[in-house]
């Protein structure tokens, strides 16, 4: 991988930053730098990408899902690239992030595709590495979507091209605002770079939050709530946009 996310604690000295900087561009890498927190902010940001790709089972064909993704620029589709890193493994982190919020006393927020996740575990469909995820991976042939996916979609729903798109492009830059409202994030050129070369944001977009600079805020706020009023409070924008938005400002 081209990017290097180089974490920053509350005790890291500017020198140790400096000699981790150097390193990664003697090594030929990218490198970026974050605050530490769980998930830093590729992970973080990139496991919306995974259960937004999974809870649109819920409202459209997987081949459609996976199309829009490609439609948008992503390398990979969230159900393929779902099955390369395994379903077990968000399973233990959503593990391990309820256990934080109950010792921080914090609410802890499930994700309408959790649900989707752990019925494919129960099926023992948990990836390319099992031989069954989203996909069959057939010995002697090409890959193929499972044709039980149909299950999970509501027969009522009907959703748009646009809408499927929107919501993959959508929900990792409402995220990435997150990280930056949080601190995680304090430099934008971070934020793109650490998009497009560690997560796989279309290129095209130049990041992120180059996404919602050149979509424009307002109008970006305005989808947004669009998305969130047919599809859940997770694209809710945070108020840190809200104000730059109302001061006139971009990323």
């Amino acid at each position: 991988m081209q990017l290097i996310e180089i974490i920053c604690g509350n005790r890291t000295c500017p020198r140790a930053l400096a000699l981790c900087y150097d390193i990664s561009l003697q090594l030929g890498k990218t490198p970026i730098v974050v605050n530490d927190s769980r998930g830093f902010y590729t992970s973080r940001v990139f496991s919306t990408y995974i259960k937004e790709g999974a809870s649109l089972l819920k409202d459209a064909a997987g081949a459609s899902i996976e199309n829009a993704a490609y439609l948008n620029g992503f390398p990979v589709g969230p159900l393929a690239v779902t099955d390369e890193v395994t379903l077990t493994l968000f399973e233990k982190i959503n593990a391990e992030t309820k256990a934080d919020c109950e010792k921080q006393g914090t609410e802890y927020i499930t994700h309408p595709g959790d649900e989707i996740l752990y019925e494919m575990i129960a099926k023992q469909r948990t990836g390319k590495s099992a031989g069954q995820g989203f996909y069959q991976y057939p010995v002697d042939d090409k890959k193929s979507l499972w044709d039980g996916l149909n299950q999970y979609r509501s027969a009522d729903t009907s959703i748009s091209l646009q809408d499927i798109k929107d919501r993959l492009l959508f929900i990792m830059a409402i995220e990435t605002v997150r990280c930056v409202e949080e601190g995680i994030l304090s430099s934008t050129g971070d934020a793109n770079i650490g998009a497009t070369y560690g997560i796989g944001y279309p290129q095209w977009t130049g990041g992120t939050l180059q996404f919602i600079n050149q979509y424009g805020l307002n109008e970006f706020i305005v989808r947004a709530n669009e998305l969130s009023q047919h599809y859940g409070e997770r694209f809710t924008v945070p108020t840190l946009l809200i104000n730059m938005a109302n001061e006139n400002k971009l990323f």
